[in-house]
């Protein structure tokens, strides 16, 4: 293997792939990255054996070949170097790098040895513009849970209503869900949390078509210069959406800004009572209150068009991770009494519904 590649092109490709390289693993070659020459491009590649991602740069070849290096500390040399071009050759198995002023050899170990995700051969194809995809994770992802005494919950849940695709995550304790656009396929697919957030880390916000494909355990997602696999989750997905009310005793509707506000105010109160916060809700206004027994207590209010009354106890952390999942200005806060649900939603994200458990108090 000989090519020239920018330093630039190179150091973010390893900064795509080299994340879930695993040192802690078994097998020390998955502390390594694959680095191989495919179609004209140079792919570098990583795996955990649940996800595999591959970033594809332009590069200016000489002899094809392929060998796998260290993850980190390639990723650091590179990342090191001056931008400028990067000469790459490969002579028994050590990876020579060299630019006008730097000359370095890191030792590899043979391609042949890198596990390789399994192709999907025979799954369902459909695609998702990568901003929406993109806007979809953040607002969701984050709900995902993360102990694995119940994986399923650790995942990304994807699925189709009438052709309408929806992205849900919930760790029962809070619940989010985006509706986007239709699709022709029906599906009902747990993807990891943790791939998931790899890929908010390659998705752009444009229009860019990203293609999906899938089959009973793996899927793939492909953008123009990067490619995801992850082994799905197995298992049955609750149904949430019996938990999101549909009438409610109380809505108050206000800036979002106020109700972040007071909120983060609280939370600094609330820290002695694992985040516990009490609002209410009553003619005019929204307060909330949160105690420290030891150093002190406070109630913030905000103005809001109240329909109804009432409190209830909340997690401050939820609440505010829920509020900033937002885009619109305002926001409205519905509950029915202290024992259920209670639902953040926006008159200007109609698609976006985020739910948060109450605590008893």
């Amino acid at each position: 293997m000989k090519l020239q590649v920018t330093q630039a092109n190179l150091s973010r490709a390893l900064n795509t792939v080299a994340r879930i390289a695993n040192t802690r693993n078994t097998l020390p070659i998955l502390a390594n990255v694959l680095i191989k020459t495919v179609d004209n491009r140079l792919s570098v590649s990583a795996t955990n054996l649940d996800i595999g991602i591959t970033h594809y740069v332009g590069s200016k070849i000489e002899k094809t070949g392929a060998i796998t290096v260290p993850a980190r500390l390639t990723q650091d040399f590179v990342a090191s170097l001056p931008e400028s071009v990067i000469n790459l050759e490969l002579i028994d198995n050590k990876l020579h790098i060299t630019t006008d002023k730097y000359n370095s050899t890191i030792n590899g170990i043979a391609a042949e040895d890198f596990p390789v995700m399994p192709e999907i051969t025979a799954g369902t194809s459909w695609s998702l513009p990568s901003g929406e995809l993109k806007k979809a994770l953040t607002q969701t992802a984050f709900a995902a849970s993360s102990d694995d005494s119940r994986p399923v919950l650790t995942g990304v849940y994807f699925h189709t209503d009438q052709k309408e695709l929806s992205i849900a995550a919930t760790d029962s304790y809070r619940l989010a869900e985006k509706t986007l656009s239709k699709i022709k396929q029906d599906t009902a697919l747990v993807v990891p949390g943790s791939a998931t957030q790899d890929l908010l880390r390659v998705l752009g916000d444009g229009d860019e078509e990203v293609q999906i494909t899938h089959d009973d355990q793996q899927i793939l997602f492909k953008t123009t210069d990067v490619n995801l696999v992850a082994r799905l989750i197995d298992g049955a997905y609750p149904d949430y959406r019996k938990l999101i009310p549909s009438k409610f005793e109380t809505i108050a509707t206000l800036k979002k800004e106020d109700l972040v506000g007071i909120a983060k105010v609280s939370s600094l109160f609330a820290r002695e009572s694992a985040g516990s916060i009490t609002i209410k809700a009553e003619a005019g206004s929204v307060s909330i209150k949160s105690i420290a027994s030891q150093l002190g207590e406070n109630t913030a209010t905000a103005d809001a068009d109240v329909k109804g009354g009432g409190e209830i106890t909340l997690n401050s952390r939820y609440l505010l991770e829920g509020l900033a999942a937002f885009d619109g200005e305002t926001i409205e806060f519905c509950f029915n009494g202290k024992l259920e649900p209670s639902v953040l939603r926006s008159p200007e994200s109609k698609n976006y519904v985020h739910l948060v458990m109450p605590l008893r108090s």
